[in-house]
């Protein structure tokens, strides 16, 4: 009864122990060096802004208690057969080293007599002692390595929130990929055209020329502070405020258009200030990419830009000739493209449930058009 008693007390104090989340570490980091089992370390879970016990973007917060009963059982598991293996190869080896020197006798192990002869019969004896004693480690190290994966690797909870982690991961690189898309491919396809347009009318006209130049400063200014945002994110750093442009920029965006040399005729309905942050956000992203295709691919003439507010839905247009015949300023130019611009676009709409429509509007003319559902504020 005390017996049972002190293994008892032992136990729960061992467990107590491994309750610890330090002491999860430390097993962890012990079994990666000594058992050579590829242990990840703890999974910490993290929660988007908006769900219960996250305060900012990717907050940690503690795993689920319901698998460290998992931490004790190991350590438990771990000084009851490192006990047993030590106790047993002990003896084995106190055995096969007496044996060789020992005279004929009986010797004694766990409750049984052996009787071993003296001289090489010693010898064979004591081999297979540390024999054993060998295999005995190898037994109880590999039956740590068996359990080391399934009560101090990653649980089921935890995976789960490892895969959530990398799903928002990977959703918010994405995000980063399209604004980086828009947002500087925009400024650069529309720096080009503007220095095209200073280094054509320098002679001529230095006052526009000016201007282009002023232009290209704003617009570059602009895509710094985006890349800014966007590398700093990357890094997961706190990248300062957001660029947060909404449709209430679309004037400076197309003010910038206008001293690029392109034409623009904007037809807004409705009252922009309503459109709610996330969805303005969006629109003006939407807008700025078909603006900026219309620059990229466009033939000259004037860019029908068209924003409409309406109590259920925002609908969005860019229309731009496709035909020959350029404005002076800006004619038509070949510019890279990667081929993602109409993609990107077309995901971005069918994220926020719109209906996306882009293709020719007969012979000469090119249409963006856009739907998307709004929830107008107060």
């Amino acid at each position: 009864m005390r017996i049972a008693l002190t293994l008892f007390v032992w136990a729960a104090l061992i467990g107590a122990v491994g309750l610890a989340r330090t002491t999860r570490r430390v097993l962890i980091a012990g079994a990666r060096r000594l058992l050579g089992v590829p242990l990840p370390d703890p999974v910490a879970v993290r929660r988007p802004v908006g769900t219960p016990g996250a305060t900012e973007p990717g907050s940690a917060v503690p795993s689920p208690a319901a698998g460290r009963w998992r931490t004790p059982l190991w350590l438990l598991s771990h000084v009851a057969l490192g006990w047993a293996a030590t106790l047993v190869s002990g003896l084995l080896l106190l055995a096969g080293l007496a044996l060789p020197f020992g005279a004929e006798g009986a010797l004694s192990l766990f409750g049984r007599s052996v009787r071993v002869a003296g001289g090489w019969q010693g010898w064979v004896a004591a081999l297979c002692c540390v024999l054993s004693a060998a295999a005995g480690c190898a037994v109880v190290t590999g039956a740590l390595r068996w359990l080391a994966p399934r009560l101090l690797g990653p649980s089921a909870a935890e995976r789960l929130a490892l895969a959530a982690e990398r799903e928002l991961a990977l959703a918010e690189r994405n995000r980063l990929a399209h604004e980086l898309h828009d947002s500087i491919g925009h400024t650069l396809t529309a720096t080009t055209i503007q220095a095209a347009v200073a280094g054509e009318v320098l002679g001529a006209d230095p006052v526009a020329a000016r201007a282009a130049l002023r232009s290209i400063e704003e617009s570059s200014r602009a895509a710094l502070e985006d890349l800014d945002y966007v590398l700093g994110a990357l890094r997961e750093q706190k990248a300062g405020t957001a660029p947060t442009r909404t449709l209430a920029d679309l004037p400076e965006l197309l003010d910038r258009l206008r001293h690029a040399g392109a034409v623009v005729e904007p037809e807004l309905s409705g009252d922009l200030a309503r459109v709610q942050g996330t969805l303005s956000r969006a629109a003006y992203r939407i807008l700025q990419e078909g603006l900026t295709n219309a620059l990229r691919h466009g033939a000259g003439g004037p860019v029908a830009v068209r924003v409409a507010v309406a109590p259920e839905a925002l609908e969005l247009s860019v229309v731009n000739r496709t035909g020959e015949g350029a404005a002076p300023g800006a004619g038509r130019r070949v510019f890279p493209t990667s081929g993602h611009g109409l993609p990107g676009l077309a995901e971005r709409v069918r994220l926020l449930h719109g209906e996306f429509e882009a293709g020719p509007e007969g012979p000469e003319r090119w249409r963006l058009a856009v739907r998307l559902p709004v929830r107008l504020s107060a």
